[in-house]
């Protein structure tokens, strides 16, 4: 694997100066939830920190990537919205870029957009922290989940506030009418059964 201090530079030199802040505030936030959660803190930071190597690519660079490097392991519903073209290249750019060779970091880029209704716990906190890092994120909504995670312990602590993301993430994108991939759907609906006494409690 390439050295952090070659990553960050990479980084900085590929995304826009708030997403490289975001990409800081995710790592950091990924290794607070690691510790949280008895994960690899240093694995957790890595996987924060190179989740969205891909983000500020155009969409055909992202797509020629998909296409003609990727080729395989996604669903073509993931291409109907742009938006989730980076997770699937930047697991390319985190593996061929950077030389990661480690599945969980590799798979946790993959998930952190649509999610899939077979993530590890590692999966899960990268996706939160992608959602409630202090930087980029709106901070009554980052305090609202944290808040979760500290009442309800445990695994099912932890889907409930990805349930609580899955849902907004969901409303956003009816609102600004976007198409919404099937796999964001069975997540959502996995993560409703998993969570659904400490929902009743909610009412």
């Amino acid at each position: 694997m390439k050295e952090i201090t070659y990553i960050k530079d990479y980084l900085k030199k590929n995304l826009s100066s708030k997403r490289y802040e975001h990409s800081l505030g995710c790592a950091q936030c990924a290794q607070e939830l690691a510790q949280i959660y008895n994960l690899d803190k240093d694995k957790a930071y890595l996987a924060g920190l190179v989740h969205d190597c891909a983000k500020n690519m155009e969409d055909i660079k992202l797509l020629d990537i998909i296409n003609n490097k990727v080729k395989t392991g996604f669903d073509t519903a993931e291409l109907k919205n742009p938006k989730t073209y980076h997770a699937i290249a930047g697991q390319y750019i985190a593996q061929k870029e950077f030389e990661i060779e480690d599945r969980e970091i590799l798979n946790a880029i993959r998930k952190h957009t649509i999610g899939s209704v077979d993530m590890t716990t590692f999966d899960k906190i990268i996706f939160l922290a992608d959602k409630i890092e202090p930087s980029a994120r709106d901070e009554k909504y980052s305090k609202k989940l944290w808040k979760i995670l500290e009442k309800n312990k445990g695994i099912l602590g932890l889907n409930l506030a990805l349930f609580k993301c899955f849902q907004e993430t969901i409303k956003s994108l009816v609102k600004r009418k976007l198409y919404i991939c099937p796999i964001t759907i069975d997540v959502y609906n996995n993560l409703e059964e998993s969570v659904g006494e400490l929902l009743e409690d909610e009412d």
